[in-house]
């Protein structure tokens, strides 16, 4: 199995089920930072010791979620960076979310 890192996310056109099963949990393994909520988007929070590397991180987020053409809904407080992502064309997960966490987690690594 290819390291999600490593795979680039693919535009959801519709018509395909969101992620259950086995399959939502093999994924989720794969990004264990990362909370699954009601199967339906992932979530993560990350701490930083001011707003200045708090905005890095988030910009830097920017330009993953610009060259995936996958973007997550980003909440930016002072020490404090929140990533939420699901796939709006289907409202539910698809491997495109967890290539972009994985993507995420290799910048704040």
């Amino acid at each position: 199995m290819a390291d999600l890192a490593s795979k680039t996310c693919v535009p959801c056109r519709g018509g395909v089920p969101p992620l259950a099963g086995d399959e939502l949990k093999n994924l989720a393994q794969q990004v264990p930072h990362w909370k699954v909520i009601d199967a339906h988007h992932i979530t993560r929070s990350y701490a930083f010791p001011d707003f200045r590397q708090a905005l890095a991180f988030v910009n830097q987020v920017g330009e993953i979620a610009e060259q995936q053409g996958h973007h997550p809904d980003i909440l930016l407080s002072w020490g404090k960076a929140e990533v939420t992502t699901w796939t709006h064309k289907i409202n539910g997960l698809t491997e495109s979310d967890f290539i972009l966490a994985a993507k995420i987690d290799k910048i704040s690594a």
